[in-house]
């Protein structure tokens, strides 16, 4: 432990003083003070300025990262016949129907999304409780309850991110690895606030993005320019 606060501390200092980056700049700091000995990922959070209490301020969308999460995607399916047939073809891990509503009942919830066709949405909506909380709930707002099973599967396993609005306002999400190019990193963040953006609601008044953090799992966080970050 006193390792870890010391590389930690080595980071806070490093930190001190530096605020309102760019994207750029805030990446370059992550990377060079992200020292464990495993692959961290890069997380970005948002501070909006809506209460998602009120369902026009809630916030939901998905976003298509340009060099994906650098995370292998586990995907769940509930679909039957040809439609089960072209989830498997697209490469989900978990295929099934009432089983595997029985299975997610008992505890299993090895994946990361869960894509249901529109006609399994009655079996679907009995796990609401445990899928709910997990953001694993199947929504056709975000593509997740479709017949196009095939997209929904690539497009999992290809980097998309899906991001919801917590309780207080913060949306936040993976969006790559230290081990990606700076580049790749920087299109990425930017890639995300540009879904954000997009996923304003109706009901959202005054500012909507009010702070924009970017940090690395073990590392501390850095505040981007905000105007800078949604110019781009």
């Amino acid at each position: 432990m006193a390792k870890t606060g010391k590389r930690y501390a080595a980071a806070k200092a490093a930190f001190a003083g530096k605020s309102e980056l760019s994207v750029d700049e805030a990446v370059a700091l992550i990377k060079a003070n992200a020292t464990t000995k495993f692959d961290e990922t890069v997380d970005v959070a948002f501070n909006l300025g809506v209460d998602p209490r009120h369902a026009d301020q809630m916030v939901r969308g998905v976003c298509a990262l340009p060099n994906g999460t650098g995370k292998a995607m586990r995907v769940a399916v509930f679909a039957r016949d040809a439609k089960a047939d072209e989830a498997k073809a697209a490469g989900a891990d978990v295929i099934g129907a009432e089983d595997l509503m029985e299975s997610i009942q008992q505890g299993n919830l090895d994946f990361d999304r869960c894509i249901a066709t529109p006609d399994m949405m009655p079996i679907v909506g009995r796990l609401g409780k445990i899928l709910g909380p997990r953001n694993l709930m199947p929504n056709p707002r975000v593509g997740t309850v479709t017949m196009d099973i095939k997209a929904a599967v690539e497009a999992a396993k290809g980097g998309e991110v899906q991001f919801k609005a917590e309780k207080a306002g913060v949306v936040h999400a993976g969006i790559g690895k230290v081990s990606f190019d700076d580049a790749k990193l920087a299109e990425n963040v930017k890639a995300m606030v540009a879904a954000v953006l997009k996923a304003k609601p109706t009901g959202a008044k005054g500012t909507y993005v009010k702070k924009i953090v970017l940090s690395s799992t073990m590392g501390p966080g850095v505040s981007l320019d905000v105007a800078a970050a949604v110019a781009e």
